[in-house]
């Protein structure tokens, strides 16, 4: 019994830290693969955005050590915080040109 009550409580101290693949405004279900416009509309305007420009490419190795970027292309990233109050967990999103790659649970809101 000790060892199932110290498996339990070792999961839930890492719970609020998790991954999470959707959640709820309301309502209204988020989820990875949604446009930021669509995530807006449920959710209003977040309490934290930043926007910043970055680069996805393909790099290859030629026998004699150089590095070459065969293919890149800008990607267009929005990190948003959704603080929903002291009883729900805030927000972390991560979109990329405009679609929702990532959500994160940081924890109870203030």
């Amino acid at each position: 019994m000790k060892h199932i009550n110290l498996i339990l409580f070792v999961f839930l101290c890492f719970a609020g830290t998790a991954e999470a693949s959707s959640f709820r405004c309301g309502n209204k279900l988020i989820q990875t693969g949604d446009h930021k416009l669509d995530v807006l509309q449920k959710c209003g305007e977040p309490e934290y955005a930043d926007q910043r420009l970055g680069f996805r490419g393909s790099r290859f190795r030629y026998p004699r050590g150089t590095l070459e970027i065969d293919q890149y292309e800008q990607v267009v990233i929005d990190e948003w915080i959704y603080n929903f109050g002291p009883t729900q967990f805030k927000q972390y999103l991560l979109f990329e040109n405009g679609i929702l790659k990532e959500i994160e649970d940081l924890g109870y809101g203030d």
